[in-house]
């Protein structure tokens, strides 16, 4: 129980290459696969659990092997959380950016079908902005996987322009 089967580098090395890994298969499964949570936020959520739990059962790996896996997923985390915060492109590489799927008053079918987003969701959407289709000006699937849309103005719809 108390006794690590496997080297303390091993175990860091095991860590950095299944979080990068599991990072990169995120990042391209889509904005709608990942929800309100960034990417490396749900990661970080599923492999602390996985790495708790084998430490906690006892399949092959110590209280400290769990716990070390634990420390070197959270402070991944953490550095992923400040390089986005310091530089855009590491936030655009590792969060992404939010897309265009709709402009005044149309979808654009092709983006909301490349990205997955149902009528249901852009209907749910507007709803929730109390938008009408019409009304709408720009709707975007943010970079966390939630639809936004600006609403035209009353003013602009006064003068013709959007």
């Amino acid at each position: 129980m108390w006794q690590m089967n496997v080297s303390g580098g091993e175990l860091v090395l095991r860590a950095v290459l299944v979080y990068a890994a599991l990072l990169v298969m995120m990042r391209l499964s889509g904005k709608r696969t990942v929800g309100q949570l960034t990417p490396f936020d749900l990661l970080v959520v599923m492999l602390v659990g996985e790495a708790a739990g084998t430490s906690m059962t006892g399949d092959e790996q110590s209280v400290q092997g769990g716990l070390l896996v634990c420390a070197i997923l959270i402070a991944l985390n953490t550095l992923m959380g400040m390089l986005s915060a310091r530089s855009l492109w590491a936030q655009r590489l590792l969060e992404g950016e939010a897309v265009l799927i709709g402009r005044d008053g149309q979808i654009f079918d092709a983006v909301r079908k490349k990205h997955r987003v149902s009528r249901n969701d852009i209907e749910s959407a507007l709803r929730e902005a109390d938008c009408s289709l019409a009304d709408m000006r720009c709707m975007f699937l943010e970079a966390d996987g939630k639809l936004s849309n600006l609403q035209s103005s009353s003013d602009s719809k006064n003068n013709g322009s959007h």
